[in-house]
């Protein structure tokens, strides 16, 4: 079973993600602000970040350059998933080291677990190469 790390500071809507991912049988970790996102991205060992970008105490591309940059997490997948959508933002997040970037506003619980699935299923196909 996967593991799904999700960092949002929306708690309505990091609920509804939770409940949708272990409806469809992912393992959830989640925390409400970048610091706690970062130790758990250490700590819970996840197969794949959903990460806001907007956040207390650490911003997502903290978050993201600290997992990028540790040895144990720089492989872990990161979906960034935010309401920012500028051109400078999703240029800004690839060249981080996202593996993709979703704007909130533009997609259905089920359509971001679709990305999930799709991610987790490329990391996984680029792992055995």
């Amino acid at each position: 079973m996967a593991k799904i790390l999700i960092i949002e500071d929306e708690t309505t809507l990091q609920n509804a993600l939770k409940e949708f991912l272990i409806s469809e049988n992912f393992e959830v970790a989640s925390a409400t602000d970048g610091e706690k996102g970062l130790e758990l991205a250490k700590t819970e060992n996840p197969n794949l970040v959903l990460l806001d970008i907007v956040l207390p105490k650490k911003d997502g591309y903290e978050v993201l350059a600290g997992i990028k940059s540790d040895e144990k997490t720089k492989h872990v997948p990161v979906i960034l998933f935010t309401n920012l959508e500028s051109p400078e933002n999703v240029e800004k997040a690839l060249e981080a080291g996202a593996s993709t970037y979703l704007v909130k506003s533009d997609y259905k619980l089920e359509d971001i677990v679709k990305k999930i699935k799709e991610t987790l299923a490329t990391q996984r196909h680029e792992d055995r190469e």
